[in-house]
């Protein structure tokens, strides 16, 4: 795929998101990108900001398979991954695929989950495969998760283990729309909703040749040791007690990527580097007691970082400003 037709591709894809979800175009392209980028999406806002809503209507917008798990305090690993069923009558196990087997999973209030339930979504989102029964079984080609968590409840809810919000690629917020977007969304429900319209405008086969061309994307050695030092920086500031680790690398390396390819452009820079490190790096992090004490968040410490590691410059010749496609 070409950067031309990846670059439709991708705004075919936003353009209809869109058609749903308005006024967010920018956070569209992220998601779009860590789509392409073969990583998974933690949604963490408060509610009715239409996390759901977008999750739906990215599965409709591509022909695949798509499952739904309304997570709970009550619910089993095996609700997730799948159960064997003694058949009588051939006197042998059927294995009952559970709906982690598919394309688009929308994993719904994830921290509504025991951290054991939680745990079995572990090995699909980083190996691609289910365990049950001491068999392992493929999962479907693309496999996305799309989680959503309402960051607000304290109440029926438990956190979410380090180790799981490692294997999110990127955390976006929705965050609320303008009075003239809530207008716009308002009236856009008058009559039905808009998911009710959404058709698919990509197959599974250009998202495989989409995610295949990415790695193209060029990223010069400067820029990738830019990278590296926003990471390990990250690691040795004074307020955090575990910073983000060399799988955070890797992931902001594959999201400029995929921004960049969506973007139609040939190389990441380090002003794409900046743009996204946020989204890439927030949710890797722990701060130390004291400093969530003191009110210290982790986009306050990511910032912070960028503004003291120096940018490299590059060799290519790019715009000072990059805007989503339109």
């Amino acid at each position: 795929m070409t950067m031309q037709e990846a670059n439709g591709l991708g705004i075919r894809l936003v353009d209809n998101l869109e058609r749903v979800i308005i006024g967010k175009r920018v956070l569209l392209v992220e998601l779009v990108a860590a789509f392409l980028a073969g990583g998974h999406v933690l949604l963490e806002d408060v509610p009715g900001t239409g996390k759901t809503s977008l999750a739906r209507a990215l599965s409709r917008s591509v022909s695949g398979t798509f499952r739904r798990i309304q997570f709970t305090p009550d619910l089993l690993p095996s609700d997730i991954t799948g159960v064997s069923i003694y058949n009588q009558r051939d006197g042998q196990f059927e294995f009952r695929r559970g709906p982690v087997f598919a394309n688009i999973l929308l994993g719904d209030e994830l921290n509504r989950a025991t951290p054991r339930t939680q745990s079995a979504l572990l090995e699909a989102m980083e190996e691609r495969t289910a365990s049950v029964d001491g068999e392992t079984h493929e999962l479907p080609r693309p496999f996305f998760v799309i989680a959503t968590q309402n960051p607000v409840e304290q109440h029926g809810v438990y956190q979410l283990p380090e180790a799981q919000m490692d294997r999110f690629l990127v955390r976006l917020r929705l965050g609320y729309p303008t009075r003239e977007e809530e207008r716009r969304i308002v009236e856009s429900q008058r009559l039905a909703h808009p998911l009710d319209s959404i058709e698919p405008v990509a197959s599974l086969e250009d998202i495989a040749a989409a995610s295949g061309s990415l790695r193209e994307v060029t990223v010069e050695t400067n820029v990738l040791d830019y990278m590296v030092r926003i990471v390990a920086a990250t690691r040795e500031h004074t307020e955090v007690l575990l910073g983000a680790g060399p799988r955070g690398s890797i992931a902001l390396h594959r999201f400029c990527q995929a921004w960049s390819f969506v973007m139609g452009k040939r190389f990441v820079t380090p002003d794409t580097v900046k743009r996204l490190a946020p989204a890439v790096l927030c949710h890797r992090m722990i701060l130390r007691p004291q400093a969530r004490l003191g009110g210290v968040t982790s986009e306050q410490i990511v910032q912070e970082v960028l503004d003291r590691t120096e940018v490299p410059v590059t060799r290519l010749t790019v715009r000072s400003e990059e805007a989503p496609p339109s």
